[in-house]
């Protein structure tokens, strides 16, 4: 493992040889095998139902997990699923989810769907990625996904097999005996064949594949991306960026003694590649800790705990979820404790120092995109942690910031000058980003260089700073929203006559939903009938907006388009200025400011004596910059 803390690091580990050059393991099943060969009998992956630290849990070797998904990927083929077919699945995380993520993308392409998402959306991800089988959870108390599945299985004519997992083996004692007689009755309304995930998988040889694994780069796995209205964008993964995503883990973070609590999803890119993926390539251990991760009961009045119990060397992070866990105690021995590891979303400075105050541990912030199957940029864990930096690019990763010059195209732009962030690294997929091809026009720069929407700089010493979005994403807590879904919505009530939707600051979520509204001359509408129609109009619950306003004359562009940056100058100030009284400090914001190298800034003034400290750490927990007005 060699040292990475400055860029002059990161082209050492360049030098030594190409990308291409470097002998890592062609298809997923000879990466697992690796592993298994390394670290055959030391625990890969541990799981717990529930948060309890004294609760029951489950592990796997590394053996007993290449053994498994051996079996899956049998019976995936036995079930019709070539290279080229796709095995989706619909689940929380349980060990058959990392099972069926790695048995589907040895057997055919697997295609993690979010259980979050409602019927129809996981039907139209179905139908896009022409799912053959479906991989879910079997009826059990207090889940709505196997009835959510089951309606969009009905609308995906390819589905032909459903492959239930049955939670009831994590139980124990009374519960084991309760829960079938509460199992809730579900109704099959579709024409796909329902068969359990572990009596089938049982009749598969664990000791070998029963069928032909070239050793040559493919398209392995399918990512849906943002808000999914009507047709979702599905970005395509290749076996060789994903173990690009576990080569940086296992060469500049991760040893095979280090212990890692993942409470994030594995239908997430984040778990998949960056913590999964590198499990694989390092032998580390993975701690994922109930179905659903951060989301589940008691899991942060745990979290502690259960690093403690788990003896956890590394802690997998986002911002929302650090919020909450600085909200509780340090009730337990966290000694083991010796990084964490922060993704998703833009990190408040003010959660950043809670963090390390609380720990003494310093958070790792990294920046990576579904697009590139993931790794971009992460502060260097030996070297110099800019504030509000993402960091340096990762070994061979090439960032570069181009800017439009009209009809000529791109150009580079300088040190500390913003523009479009754009990438090109073996997790790229040149040319074919997206299974659709109408959405790979325009979106590569010289043929090669994925343009991310992000806006950024680098700096002298090359570090990544991302300054804002030239696409319109609102991200809620690592979640993507487009803003046209709000809007579409929010423009079929009769008396809206324009929409902005964008992400105003929130110091939990980092962002969420707001819409700006000017209504048709003479109409009349209250802001609360226009959240009812949002709510019934908009699936996707998380985009519904969390404010409204109706505004006399909306902020247009010289050609009458909505003029978002002035939506979110407004936001700005009001968010901020609420925080502000609602804490009796006497400042309020004055203006909000483009600033070349930091985005939009709040410039504060004082109306009467402030404590400047109790300032920071209140705006330090939102994401975007303030400082002083002169």
């Amino acid at each position: 493992m060699g040292s990475f803390s400055t860029l002059a690091d990161v082209r050492a580990i360049e030098a030594e040889m190409p990308w291409p050059d470097r002998d890592e393991p062609r298809s997923m099943y000879a990466f697992l095998s690796r592993a298994a060969s390394r670290h055959g009998s030391r625990p890969a992956i541990t799981y717990q139902l529930l948060s309890d630290p004294k609760a029951p849990k489950s592990t796997l070797t590394w053996s007993q997990l290449l053994g498994r998904v051996t079996q899956a990927a049998n019976l995936f083929r036995s079930l019709g699923v070539g290279e080229k077919d796709v095995v989706a699945f619909i689940l929380p995380n349980t060990l058959e989810t990392a099972v069926t993520l790695l048995g589907g993308a040895v057997a055919g392409i697997v295609n993690p769907i979010n259980p979050l998402l409602e019927a129809d959306q996981i039907s139209a991800i179905l139908r896009e990625t022409k799912a053959k089988v479906v991989v879910t959870l079997r009826a059990f108390p207090k889940t709505d996904v196997p009835d959510k599945v089951a309606e969009a299985v009905k609308f995906a004519p390819s589905v032909q097999t459903v492959l239930e997992i049955d939670l009831l083996t994590y139980l124990t004692g009374l519960k084991r005996l309760i829960v079938p007689l509460i199992r809730p009755k579900l109704h099959f309304h579709h024409r796909a064949e329902v068969k359990s995930f572990h009596a089938e998988a049982a009749r598969q040889p664990a000791d070998r594949l029963t069928f032909a694994d070239p050793q040559e780069d493919r398209v392995a796995a399918y990512f849906h991306t943002g808000g999914t209205t009507g047709m979702p964008k599905v970005a395509q993964h290749k076996v060789s960026g994903m173990v690009y995503n576990g080569w940086l883990g296992q060469r500049l973070l991760f040893k095979p003694e280090d212990v890692v609590m993942c409470p994030l999803p594995l239908f997430h890119v984040f778990a998949c590649y960056p913590i999964m993926m590198s499990m694989i390539a390092s032998g580390a251990h993975v701690v994922f800790p109930t179905p659903a991760g951060y989301r589940g009961e008691g899991v942060f009045d745990n979290l502690w705990k259960l690093i403690e119990r788990h003896k956890v060397t590394y802690l997998i992070t986002v911002p929302t979820a650090l919020a909450a866990l600085m909200q509780r105690p340090v009730n337990a021995d966290i000694s083991s404790l010796r990084n964490a590891f922060s993704g998703s979303a833009a990190l408040p400075v003010e959660l950043y120092n809670r963090f390390k105050k609380e720990t003494g541990i310093e958070i790792i912030e990294g920046y990576g995109l579904t697009e590139a199957t993931c790794l971009v940029s992460i502060n260097p864990p030996d070297g110099a942690k800019k504030i509000g930096s993402v960091g340096l690019p990762f070994p061979h990763t090439q960032v570069r910031i181009l800017t439009s010059m009209g009809a000529i195209g791109l150009r580079e732009c300088g040190v500390d000058e913003v523009g479009e962030i754009c990438v090109s690294n073996p997790g790229v997929f040149e040319g074919s980003t997206y299974t659709e091809a109408d959405k790979n026009r325009e979106l590569f720069a010289e043929g090669r260089f994925l343009r991310t929407g992000d806006l950024g700089r680098l700096d002298a010493d090359g570090y990544l700073f991302i300054t804002g979005r030239a696409k319109d994403l609102i991200i809620r807590g690592g979640h993507n929203i487009d803003p046209a879904i709000i809007e579409e919505a929010l423009m079929s009530h009769p008396a809206v006559a324009m929409v902005g939707a964008i992400g105003q600051p929130d110091a939990h979520a980092g962002e969420l939903p707001a819409a700006y509204v000017e209504l048709v001359k003479g109409a009349t509408v209250t802001t609360d009938e226009l959240i009812a129609h949002a709510e019934a109009h908009i699936v996707e619950r998380a985009a519904v907006p969390k404010y409204l306003e109706i505004v006399d004359d909306m902020p247009k562009t010289a050609v009458g388009k909505v003029f978002k940056p002035a939506l979110r100058r407004m936001s700005i100030t009001r968010v901020y200025d609420a925080a502000l009284q609602k804490e009796g400090i006497a400042a309020h914001v004055a203006e909000v400011v483009e600033d070349k190298k930091r985005g939009l800034v709040a410039r504060l003034a004082k109306t009467g004596p402030v404590d400047e400290e109790k300032v920071g750490h209140l705006l330090g927990g939102f994401t975007g910059a303030w400082d002083w007005k002169a």
